[in-house]
């Protein structure tokens, strides 16, 4: 889009998104500057250093401190895969899951001091499908993308302040509980699957992520299940029956 890519910073971690650190740098282009900073007070150095006037931050999964926030003089452009002001915080995609919700979307906003709550530039709605993965989920996130990028970004090159969140309408929701990621088999099976799947999308804040399940005298996290049969291991729960249909060892 004529813009000249001043470089990428990133950290030794998997992203939230998906993509891990390696990833992120066998990506980049051939002769594009790679920084890894070691801990977020390096963040407003290892900035300055690039010298950008304008910074993208996609799921990026440290807090960016003030400081940094004010290096760019046309601030910094955040993705986030909900409609803000709803869906605020690490893991919007996988609480619209467990919620039962049919619709996500995806914001570009200018960053301020609180997480998520910086003025809107660009924005549009995406219906859920039956994703069960970011590798399923994320190609049709990025043709959003694509379409409403370009306008954030001329709003942010030309000052435009973005337009403020209404507050009254936010809600911002952490990780899950640690006892979200056992499996409770007494539940209807429109639970389970929705569990399932939003542990799928969602970032763990207290070790590994569920949804975690005994099956046939093996602790297994449950990757995918069916309410219909008859593929997969059937298990009993409170309403019938939930076929296993892929599960990995923890």
């Amino acid at each position: 889009m004529g813009h000249d890519v001043a470089g990428l910073l990133c950290v030794r971690q998997r992203g939230r998104y998906g993509m891990d650190t390696g990833e992120h740098v066998m990506a980049a282009p051939d002769g594009l500057d790679i920084v890894l900073p070691a801990s977020r007070d390096r963040l407003e150095t290892m900035l300055r250093a690039l010298e950008p006037e304008l910074v993208l931050c996609a799921g990026f999964p440290w807090k960016i401190p003030p400081a940094a926030l004010a290096v760019p003089p046309l601030g910094i452009v955040n993705f986030h895969p909900a409609l803000l002001p709803r869906g605020r915080g690490p893991n919007p995609v996988a609480w619209a899951i467990r919620n039962g919700e049919e619709e996500i979307g995806v914001t570009f906003h200018r960053m301020v001091p609180e997480l998520d709550a910086g003025p809107i530039l660009s924005q549009a709605a995406l219906t859920l499908r039956d994703e069960w993965s970011w590798d399923e989920l994320g190609p049709r996130l990025r043709e959003v993308v694509v379409e409403i990028l370009p306008l954030a970004l001329r709003r942010a090159e030309a000052g435009d302040p973005g337009d403020p969140q209404d507050e009254s309408a936010a809600e911002y929701r952490s990780f899950f509980e640690p006892e979200y990621a056992t499996i409770d088999w007494a539940r209807p099976a429109a639970e389970i699957v929705r569990q399932v799947r939003a542990w799928r999308f969602a970032g763990s804040a207290h070790g590994v992520p569920g949804a975690l399940a005994e099956i046939g005298g093996e602790q297994v996290r449950v990757l995918r299940v069916s309410p219909e049969g008859p593929d997969g291991t059937p298990v009993e729960c409170g309403d019938g029956t939930v076929w296993v249909l892929e599960t990995e060892a923890v």
